[in-house]
């Protein structure tokens, strides 16, 4: 008798066709979900950026601004620290100054004591003192002079300690004195005005001669009323200025240096200096000639830096063909 077989089985049944469909369906609708929220998403993370970016923005302009601002100050600051360096580099010069004033060595004292009562002499004869340094090149001026001064000269060069002490003291006198210098010279083919630093009254005409003409006399002896640079109460700048500017052959120039004080540090120093410059030709001649007037400084100031000054200039003077004239007037009539 035949088995009967076993009813055969069915993968893709109805409820397993039905579990699959929810299935599918589920993850359908999960993602159709995800789908519509993200556009929300994303335009909130939009707008936060943009937010953050604006933040970073506003930051960076205030940050430019501030720089902007340190820049200013940094500059203003540089620009006052460079101030304060000049003014500290000036103070220095008026320390310098004074000291050179009032470090006298013991001998400065002895030769102050000797030249005091010689500084004004009528004479003016050099001390035996000097005539030994001098020597040999010890020569009297020409016959040719007025009031002591030769005048046999082409050109002239003034050379003007404009210091304070000159200044507040003698000025006056100084421009009544430049004034008979030049009518000691009717006419010359050219002259020039500088301080004793080398300063020139005029700089333009730096390397060339002003003209010799009565006006150009008047504003010169004008402008002088007030005109007062930077001076260290030492001649040798302006003197090796005149002599390196305006030596040329053939020329016949004077020098005339008008001042007060040396406060130089060594009247050696200063006579090598100017013998190297104004050296003599073949026939034992100077370049130039140098000619000096001293002025007197106040009764109450120091008297051995004018001393000084008196000492050096007789030196140059007689060195280098010239005349040392010594002022010593009341002040009554210096005013």
């Amino acid at each position: 008798m035949k088995r009967r077989r076993a009813r055969d089985f069915e993968v893709f049944s109805m409820s397993f066709l039905d579990t699959i469909c929810c299935a599918f369906g589920a993850i359908i609708l999960l993602f159709m979900l995800s789908k519509f929220g993200e556009p929300a998403a994303l335009e909130k993370s939009r707008l936060d950026l943009e937010a953050r970016l604006l933040k970073l923005q506003e930051e960076r302009y205030d940050i430019r601004g501030q720089t902007e601002i340190l820049n200013r100050d940094l500059t203003e600051r540089e620009r006052q620290l460079s101030e304060v360096k000049q003014k500290l580099a000036r103070l220095r010069g008026d320390l310098s100054d004074v000291k050179g004033r009032f470090k006298a060595s013991d001998q400065d004292a002895e030769v102050a004591n000797k030249l005091q009562g010689q500084l004004v002499s009528a004479q003016q004869q050099l001390t035996e003192e000097m005539k030994r340094v001098l020597g040999a090149q010890y020569r009297r001026a020409p016959q040719d002079a007025v009031a002591g001064l030769p005048v046999d000269s082409e050109y002239i060069i003034f050379i003007i300690d404009t210091s304070g002490s000159m200044a507040n003291y003698a000025w006056p006198l100084m421009l009544r004195k430049m004034q008979e210098v030049l009518d000691a010279y009717p006419q010359v083919k050219g002259w020039q005005v500088m301080s004793d630093e080398g300063t020139y009254m005029y700089p333009s005409y730096r390397g060339r001669w002003l003209p010799d003409t009565p006006a150009q006399r008047k504003l010169v002896v004008d402008r002088l009323r007030d005109w007062f640079p930077f001076s260290n109460s030492s001649p040798v700048e302006g003197i090796v200025e005149a002599i390196q500017t305006y030596y040329g052959s053939g020329r016949r120039i004077s020098l005339y240096v008008l001042g007060d004080e040396f406060t130089g540090s060594s009247v050696d120093s200063v006579v090598r200096t100017v013998d190297l410059i104004n050296r003599e030709d073949r026939t034992g001649q100077r370049r130039v000639r140098i000619h000096a007037l001293a002025f007197p400084v106040r009764p109450d100031a120091p008297q051995f830096t004018s001393v000084r000054f008196a000492t050096l200039m007789r030196v140059l003077c007689a060195r280098n063909g010239g005349t040392f004239v010594g002022l010593n007037e009341p002040a009554s009539y210096r005013r």
